[in-house]
């Protein structure tokens, strides 16, 4: 992503212009679900449908220019199919500075939320403890207020493609939301750094013996005198090693040593997880796993021989089977594990809304065949299936010898779901 950032002398603020992106043909927009929500306000605000398909368009033929970004204000030359070039600007309300405070505070009191920006994610917990505290990041309904010099007064198809060609940018840097919402990254980043600095040590009351510390019963009086809690240990970089039951003496006939080191290796492996997540706030319930679930669980640690096999077989797997089911879970864990092995039927209102998500995925002279069956759509002459879970996501799947397997993550949009599929058979 190329960019470059100039500062405003009047105000202080950045501006940051990317490049323009190259055509995206066959390619969806929006792979991560805060790009989805910005497209989702851009989709619910245009009166016409059709200038959003045909900005669509145009975005993915690559005729948006270089996007210039700032706060309250984004802005693109967009060329029509005739080349004739137009300025598109979208605008963006700026957040008053008491909101920025009360993001910023509820930023600094969670570590993971810092921690997941500093990655470049945005995951919703932090957009729902944000509006919690009366702070909408994301935009949605009329909020993207659009401006074009080719006189239309809502949406049309330069201003769309302006949108459309954003969400890509939002997918790489969710800084740029924040820096149209009225900061720039570095401000952001100093004003947490600000706020997360130590406070000063608050001596306490001198003994009048001179002996050194503090009297019990003073300190209980005075409960503000007392040091603040030491640092939690720092986390390893990786799990522990557990110790290696090679010691020359012949395990008991119902033990399997390398078993044994496995399930440790995985625990160990577990545990560490579970810290980050605790470290990060991050903890959630999770249900209890399946027998057949938690083989599959237990399988990502790549074991090898008896412990591959003894795994398949307590989860009613083959080898292969097994191995098609660890690449599910690395997608998504038991939902997607799901979409692997349940098949359920779409119908009613379920169907009618996949059929109105698929008829807009595509512009009508790009969209492929697809067969259904069940929650399974197959598109004709390829190896690419979309399937449908549950929770309304689209799975990419591709044919590998004569069975279907998992090819990447899920994705709100159809369209980017089979992006990844046809990705895969490249690779």
């Amino acid at each position: 992503m190329n960019t470059y950032d100039e500062t405003n002398p009047y105000d202080g603020t950045t501006e940051r212009t990317f490049a323009a992106f190259p055509p995206a043909q066959g390619r969806g927009f929006a792979r991560t679900w805060w790009g989805q929500a910005w497209l989702k306000a851009l989709e619910d605000t245009a009166l016409d449908t059709g200038q959003v398909k045909t900005g669509r368009a145009l975005a993915r033929a690559g005729a948006v220019g270089a996007v210039s970004v700032r706060p309250g204000r984004i802005t693109a030359v967009v060329q029509d199919r005739d080349r004739t070039p137009h300025r598109a600007d979208v605008l963006l309300e700026q957040l008053p500075g008491e909101q920025w405070d009360r993001f910023l505070e509820m930023a600094v009191e969670r570590a993971g939320h810092i921690a997941a920006l500093l990655d470049r994610e945005m995951p919703p917990h932090l957009v729902e403890d944000a509006a919690a505290a009366g702070v909408d990041l994301l935009p949605g309904l009329g909020d993207l207020e659009p401006e074009c010099d080719c006189g239309a007064w809502d949406h049309c198809g330069h201003t769309a493609a302006l949108c459309y060609q954003v969400a890509r940018l939002l997918d790489q840097d969710p800084f740029v939301l924040l820096l149209m919402r009225g900061r720039s990254e570095r401000a952001v980043l100093d004003d947490l750094q600000a706020r997360t600095a130590a406070p000063a040590p608050v001596e306490g009351p001198a003994r009048q013996d001179g002996a050194e510390g503090v009297d019990a019963a003073e300190a209980f009086v005075a409960g503000d005198i007392l040091p603040p809690l030491p640092a939690l240990p720092e986390l390893p970089e990786e799990p522990g090693i557990p110790p290696s039951l090679d010691t020359g003496t012949p395990a008991p006939p119902d033990v399997d040593p390398a078993a044994l080191e496995f399930l440790a290796a995985r625990t160990a492996a577990e545990a560490h997880r579970l810290l980050i997540e605790a470290s990060c706030e991050q903890g959630a319930t999770e249900e209890e796993l399946t027998i057949g679930q938690d083989a599959v669980r237990l399988a990502l640690g790549d074991p090898g021989g008896a412990v591959a096999e003894r795994l398949a077989t307590g989860s009613g797997r083959d080898a292969q089977e097994l191995e098609t089911a660890v690449r599910a879970w690395r997608h998504g864990g038991v939902a997607a594990l799901s979409v692997l092995e349940e098949e359920h039927t779409v119908e009613g209102e379920e169907l009618a809304r996949a059929r109105a998500v698929l008829d807009v995925a595509w512009d009508e002279d790009e969209r492929p065949a697809l067969s259904a069956r069940g929650c399974r759509w197959t598109v004709a002459d390829t190896r690419s299936q979309l399937r449908l879970g549950r929770d309304g996501r689209w799975w990419p799947y591709r044919e590998e010898r004569g069975r279907w397997v998992p090819a990447g993550a899920p994705a709100n949009d159809p369209a980017t779901a089979l992006a990844s599929a046809e990705e895969a058979a490249t690779d």
